[in-house]
């Protein structure tokens, strides 16, 4: 079985394919296709949604809930999302989109069906929205806590102190917003952060980022910070975690990552 096909990272929400394999879990039915416009939720780093929409054979359709992860191994072994054993990129692993759907799986929807698949456009946009929020609010917390460093922590896309990729636990995109859980402990302490500086002046960073995303907005550089944040995800091709995500920015690619460390003291932005 050959790698899925995708096309999601060149703006694609239509597209055509062939049913390569259909799977009862217990979440659900789910639907491989040799080609997609979906994109997934990485099982590794679940920041944003899989997309969801509908998959068309002739005058039926069946209802996507989330488009998720899926791999096959050089055995047979066939694994979704959670229960992936490996890393997406593992040696002896076939990386494939899945599509869980919302009810059983109809008789048509079947291997070697041709298919039509359409994504909810308006879902995506609205998580792309969140996304780019996700980013450029990561971008204005590495720039506010930016003096807070005794040691180089190493730069983030805009070349300030990369707080966000050393503290950051969970990111969770939301349509139009996301959700983040920062870890303020030992480890962050001993990397040069003054975690106490920070906890007692929250409030006027909170001010001073809001300031800071304002100004961006009004100066039209998100387009300029996304573009810069594109050619890092290049760079680093196979992470999933804000704001280093994506596999690929090229119109269609074969879907070919940094685990949480445990939480403890935490700092939650939204």
């Amino acid at each position: 079985m050959a790698s899925t096909l995708v096309s999601f990272a060149g703006g694609a929400v239509t597209g055509d394919g062939v049913v390569t394999r259909v799977e009862s879990t217990p979440d659900g039915a789910v639907v491989v296709v040799d080609a997609t416009p979906f994109h997934p939720v990485d099982h590794t780093w679940p920041d944003q949604p899989g997309d969801s929409g509908e998959i068309r054979m002739g005058g039926d359709a069946a209802s996507v809930a989330e488009a998720v992860m899926a791999a096959v191994s050089d055995e047979g072994v066939f694994a979704v999302g959670r229960d992936i054993p490996v890393k997406r990129g593992a040696e002896g692993w076939t990386w494939l989109v899945g599509h869980r759907l919302v009810a059983d799986a109809p008789a048509a929807l079947a291997p070697g069906a041709s298919v039509s698949l359409a994504v909810d456009a308006g879902r995506r946009a609205g998580l792309s929205r969140g996304h780019t929020a996700c980013h450029l609010a990561s971008l204005a917390l590495d720039l506010s806590v930016a003096h807070l460093w005794r040691k180089d922590p190493g730069a983030d896309a805009l070349g300030n102190p990369d707080f966000e990729g050393r503290a950051n636990q969970t990111s969770r995109i939301h349509e139009d917003g996301a959700v983040d859980e920062y870890r303020l402990g030992k480890s962050l302490r001993r990397a040069g952060f003054d975690t106490e500086a920070l906890a007692a002046t929250i409030a006027e960073r909170e001010s001073r980022i809001n300031a800071q995303l304002a100004a961006w907005v009004a100066s039209a550089a998100p387009s300029r910070i996304e573009a810069e944040v594109r050619r890092s995800w290049i760079a680093a091709a196979g992470t999933a975690r804000c704001p280093r995500a994506r596999p690929s920015s090229s119109a269609a690619g074969r879907m070919s990552n940094r685990s949480p460390r445990s939480p403890r003291s935490r700092w939650r932005w939204t």
